[in-house]
């Protein structure tokens, strides 16, 4: 069997399959799951300010790139 020749097929196969699956999955037993009100909710929330990280670095000459 030449793959290249039915490569349309494949392609069209793996996304029916892909799709179907999506909605296999995609459905939500708990959508009417309620909280009781009795229950404490606890949300954990970021932190506002984020690290932020810079990298910074010298460029190679031509000639230390050479020496690699």
């Amino acid at each position: 069997m030449n793959i290249a020749k039915h490569m349309e097929i494949i392609f069209v196969a793996a996304t029916v399959i892909a799709g179907a699956t999506t909605f296999a999955t995609a459905a939500d037993d708990r959508a009417d799951f309620a909280m009781p009100a009795d229950k404490v909710v606890v949300l954990a929330k970021a932190d506002a300010a984020m690290p932020t990280v810079t990298v910074s670095a010298k460029r190679l000459t031509a000639a230390e790139k050479a020496a690699l």
